[in-house]
């Protein structure tokens, strides 16, 4: 691939604890990425609270546009500001980490549609299902529509973030350093592919376990999240790019916490359209989780994989031709000639 240095091209003298087939190895590529996010996301978000822009712990399901836009770009800056200083280290192109690709916009927007018709085929089967009962409005007049705008930047940044954490560096990283499992597995399957969709269980249920300091979270919600992330991975793995599960995520979000006034993980955000309540067995109506909690969140999920599969086929522009052809292999032992 043009966007690694090939390995005749690194230093002769290199450490093989250090450096791999595919230049530094993806574990210290990791622990420096860790390192280097935790240090600049303290330092952007204590200046936003010392400057009472961003919401403080426990707060966030109360604070206003402006706040939850201002704390969500925060983080994504400061996971973005990572992203590139690694790929500055491991010289790589920053597109290969999941914003790059063709057509950015329409994915995105794609994206939105879908994520939009899919939370409100949820909302309805439980209106119909008599699970859900909408109480009132909370919003009137001129609010209506200034809500409904002001909401939507904090959500986008909000899909932005958390995909772009969960499933941008990290997901690449953790690929490339796990594709080396397929020398384990019999009939040596492809390891790009054994890499990605490592990376992607272990990323998705780890995204899943995330959501449990949630107030309200329930077993079910938790699951429903990893395989809503599982999704995400899907729509990665065929596009190359996260521009498609951005615009699902942020209008899935949008559409529970400021469209429907439906629990969103848990959560009630303010200036809500509606005024919801759930009714019957928390499986069935979501219960305090919201309808990500509910079984029946299962079929727009269902849903998405099929849209994925029919409008989203594999091409130049899917992940494993943005991957590194060779195996992270295990570190070498180093030769009686280079110890001396």
């Amino acid at each position: 691939m043009s966007d690694i240095v090939p390995f005749a091209h690194q230093p002769r003298h290199r450490s093989p604890v250090l450096i791999g087939p595919n230049g530094l190895r993806a574990g210290w590529s990791l622990l420096i990425a860790v390192f280097l996010f935790a240090l600049v996301s303290f330092g952007i978000t204590a200046a936003l609270r010392a400057s009472h822009l961003m919401p403080g712990h426990g707060a966030t399901q109360h604070a206003g546009p402006f706040a939850i836009f201002a704390s969500e770009t925060a983080v994504f800056l400061a996971i973005g500001i990572v992203t590139w200083v690694m790929s500055r280290i491991e010289h790589r192109a920053l597109s290969v980490y999941g914003l790059g690709g063709n057509r950015k916009l329409a994915r995105l927007l794609y994206g939105t549609v879908v994520g939009l018709a899919a939370i409100s085929l949820l909302v309805l089967i439980l209106l119909k299902s008599g699970l859900l009962i909408i109480d009132g409005r909370m919003l009137f007049g001129t609010d209506i529509a200034r809500y409904l705008l002001l909401w939507i930047p904090g959500f986008l940044a909000i899909g932005f973030f958390e995909e772009y954490l969960f499933r941008g560096y990290l997901q690449y990283t953790l690929a490339r350093g796990l594709s080396g499992l397929a020398d384990l597995l019999p009939g040596r399957p492809e390891p790009r592919t054994v890499g990605f969709w490592t990376a992607a269980f272990l990323v998705s249920f780890g995204f899943g376990a995330v959501h449990r300091s949630n107030p309200g979270e329930s077993p079910a919600g938790l699951i429903c999240a990893g395989l809503a992330s599982l999704i995400f991975c899907f729509s990665l793995w065929r596009t190359g790019s996260l521009w498609w599960a951005v615009g699902l995520h942020a209008a899935w979000d949008y559409g529970q916490s400021i469209l429907y006034g439906v629990s969103d993980s848990g959560a009630l955000f303010d200036h809500r359209l509606l005024r919801t309540h759930p009714v019957g067995a928390p499986l069935l109506s979501g219960g305090s989780t919201g309808p990500e909690g509910s079984i029946f969140c299962l079929i727009p999920l269902l849903l998405m994989v099929a849209i994925i599969h029919l409008t989203q086929p594999r091409n130049e522009e899917s992940y494993a031709s943005l991957m590194p052809a060779a195996a992270e292999a295990p570190t070498p032992e180093l030769p009686p000639a280079a110890t001396s």
